[in-house]
């Protein structure tokens, strides 16, 4: 089969990479892709954005596409899977008014609060006087987050009056995140330990995928503002199996099932993220309707089964009651970024050491990369690598990332270098 791969990221040059080792699959077309996915053999780029929702339907519909899987956020929120569907193509992903539970956080915790999913205290305003009274009434720090779509950027911890005051008007005016930040939601910060749990779902059965630990900060400790993303490790050993249980009966199956009961079906990827307090109880931080980058990179690392096959189920509504098959060995992935990022990131940077990595299980995944005419890969947005291992142990997959990140360089080139050792928050 020939399959469109939605998405130019690191999380989509992982899923392309396993897509393309099935034997059922004759070739995989990645919509943008990026660097690497252009030097992947059984896979080519296409010149054309996520958000061209009706050019990609076109060209799926002349190319013959079996299988369309979306990676990124931006066109499920636009309604991409429901024109793909319109058109008789298959097309991995919820639809428009599905995706809400990402694309819009109001929604998002107010379902939680309807439906008794566990998750912080919160309010949701979208005027600058209601924000800052409730803000008065707070216990600090408070997390602040944009109700819209911000790249994983929108969330703001504040510990006083002043910064909230700050964080709050330029999200409501629009400078910070556009009209993603036009409605806010204020919520208590919640402590402990992050867990990132995914499913894939056909609409009926449920299929976990293994648990990963995600480092949103910047910088080591957990210190300086949030990202998208600098790292993960997968499995994650917080998820014991009555936890798993816990979060399958609590969290994912009431969500889908009041999704569905409220004419909302839901197909596709689920990612919850959650915090674990001292006694190891689930409150949901947020949901996305998609896989999570960079979880899903080092996921794929430990993938055994035919991915393509599996998504193909998901799609058509015939997944099949086994698990998947899974590395025993663990691995971590370390994420590359460039000068300025999370804010504006410098773009434009010749990469090199790329092609002096050799070692046996260690991937590099292109994120935000460009190739020049002359074959020179440079930067291309904020996240531009995420260099992953497997190894016989957690520490073991690190060491092998950590040196493969060595033998990179680029200008301003930064990473975290605490990524797989266990932390609070």
């Amino acid at each position: 089969m020939k399959v469109l791969l939605v998405g130019g990221g690191g999380r989509e040059h992982a899923l392309a990479w396993r897509l393309a080792q099935s034997d059922s699959v004759e070739h995989v077309f990645v919509a943008p892709g990026n660097a690497g996915t252009a030097a992947e053999p059984g896979m080519s780029n296409l010149p054309i954005d996520v958000d061209q929702i009706d050019t990609l339907s076109r060209w799926a519909r002349d190319t013959n596409i079996t299988l369309t899987v979306v990676g990124p956020e931006q066109p499920l929120a636009l309604g991409i899977v429901d024109r793909f569907m319109a058109d008789g193509l298959p097309c991995l992903g919820p639809p428009r008014q599905s995706a809400r539970l990402e694309s819009s956080k109001a929604f998002s915790k107010q379902f939680m609060l309807q439906h008794d999913i566990p998750t912080a205290r919160f309010g949701v305003f979208d005027q600058y006087d209601a924000a800052m009274d409730y803000v008065n009434g707070c216990d600090w720090p408070l997390v602040i987050k944009a109700s819209g779509l911000a790249a994983g950027k929108g969330v703001v911890i504040v510990d006083h009056i002043a910064e909230a005051r700050k964080v709050i008007q330029g999200m409501l005016s629009g400078i910070s995140f556009g009209e993603s930040g036009r409605t806010i939601v204020i919520e208590e910060f919640l402590s402990g330990h992050e867990l990132s749990y995914m499913i894939m779902t056909d609409g009926q059965r449920i299929v976990p995928l293994p648990a990963s630990r995600d480092y949103k900060a910047l910088l080591d400790h957990n210190q300086g503002p949030n990202t998208g993303g600098m790292g993960a490790y997968c499995p994650s050993e917080l998820l014991t199996r009555d936890l798993e249980q816990f979060i399958l009966d609590q969290i994912v199956e009431p969500t889908l099932g009041a999704m569905a009961a409220n004419g909302m079906p839901y197909q596709g990827f689920l990612y919850v993220g959650l915090m674990l307090d001292a006694d190891a109880r689930p409150r949901v931080l947020e949901y996305n309707c998609r896989l999570g980058d960079p979880e899903t990179q080092v996921m794929m690392m430990r993938l055994q089964s035919d991915w393509a096959q599996w998504c193909q189920a998901c799609c058509t509504g015939s997944l099949p009651d086994i698990p998947l098959k899974w590395d025993d060995r663990p691995s971590v992935g370390v994420v590359l970024g460039a000068a300025g990022y999370p804010g504006a990131p410098r773009l434009g940077d010749r990469i090199s050491g790329i092609n002096d990595v050799s070692a046996e299980d260690v991937k590099i995944f292109h994120s935000g990369t460009r190739k020049l005419a002359t074959g020179e890969d440079v930067t291309a947005s904020g996240r531009v690598l995420t260099v992953c291992a497997l190894g016989a142990d957690r520490n073991t997959a690190r060491e092998k990332a950590y040196a493969a990140c060595g033998c990179i360089h680029f200008d301003g080139l930064q990473f975290r270098s605490d990524i797989g050792i266990t932390q609070s928050g």
